[in-house]
């Protein structure tokens, strides 16, 4: 298989991962792009060397993922007893242009990391023997000594589980509540609250309808405390499934003060967050004026040309509602 572009940072001129995404990655290693395995989907030994690994991780989602780690350059599926310090999420078997995933997902958290400065889960695409991709990404909550930081996502922070809150639990509500949820847990507020509302305009944006309970964390820091975490499960589920603008049912705020077009109802949000207008004015200016640098990114993706069209599409509507 043969790159003309970094398969991480998606910088063009590369055959490889670049010097750039090997230390972020990989700590500097030299790792192929190329996994020793051939794709899960439909090769009976892989299959079974798969699904024994299916059952080591603990990663919630509908898409299945498995337990990888770095062995001097090469990776490998964990066995028994051992953590893993990356997670693969290959093509799932289902859904609407399931083999467009893991270009869809890397191209998401590498607009939000490249052009909105959105600290995200470090990330690659990484290709099986038959070519097929797969989306590969790094575990943040473990330490350099192979420990653990403390996590929990915000489901767990508001005690919402399928037994208390029946199987849509992570989608019932509004965004304003994870803002609650991070006052009661984050000393830290005022820095991380604007982060929030940033990456909740970042999934509007980029039709993110999957952004539920689950996928917003908090870590903690060297400090003892917590912070939000890096953002992660970026994708534009509209490529995918036909959902809604939010993944929360009520969408960004309580029904009972939702008012107003949907740019009105972000700067509700963020007054109701107690974010000062200066930094939502400052995050809007930004948030508004990168096109073109989100264009290049779409352009050098390895999302199929017609994919890249809608995708920019889809941003450039999300986008016009936002700014009129």
């Amino acid at each position: 298989m043969h790159f003309d572009r970094c398969p991480g940072t998606l910088t063009m001129g590369y055959d490889t991962y670049s010097k750039t995404c090997l230390n972020r990655m990989f700590d500097g290693r030299k790792v192929s792009p190329i996994l020793p395995y051939l794709s899960p989907v439909g090769n009976i030994n892989t299959d079974e060397l798969f699904q024994e690994n299916h059952t080591r991780i603990s990663v919630s989602g509908v898409q299945e993922k498995f337990s990888m780690l770095l062995e001097k350059n090469r990776l490998r599926l964990v066995n028994e007893g051992e953590r893993g310090a990356y997670i693969l999420k290959p093509i799932p078997s289902t859904g609407k242009n399931a083999t467009l995933m893991p270009a869809n997902e890397h191209l998401t958290m590498q607009i939000a990391r490249q052009v909105f400065d959105i600290e995200i889960a470090e990330n690659v695409l990484i290709f099986f023997q038959n070519e097929q991709p797969a989306y590969l990404t790094k575990r943040f909550d473990l330490k350099k000594d192979g420990s653990k930081w403390a996590k929990e996502d915000f489901a767990s922070l508001a005690g919402r589980t399928p037994q208390t809150h029946g199987t849509h639990y992570k989608y019932q509500g509004n965004y304003l509540e994870l803002f609650m949820i991070l006052k009661k847990y984050v000393p830290a507020y005022s820095i991380e609250a604007p982060k929030l509302w940033k990456l909740l305009l970042f999934n509007y944006l980029f039709s993110n309808g999957d952004a539920h309970y689950k996928n917003f964390s908090l870590i903690e820091t060297e400090l003892g405390d917590f912070k939000l975490s890096p953002a992660y499960d970026l994708l534009n589920s509209r490529l995918h499934i036909n959902d809604g603008d939010f993944a929360l049912e009520d969408g960004l705020l309580p029904k009972i003060i939702a008012k107003g077009k949907i740019y009105q109802q972000f700067i509700l949000l963020a007054q109701e967050a107690q974010i000062s207008t200066k930094t939502v004015e400052r995050i809007l200016d930004f948030m508004f004026n990168q096109s073109e640098r989100v264009s290049a990114l779409i352009e050098s993706s390895f999302l199929p040309e017609k994919t890249q069209r809608n995708y920019w599409q889809a941003y450039q509507t999300r986008l016009n509602k936002l700014t009129r």
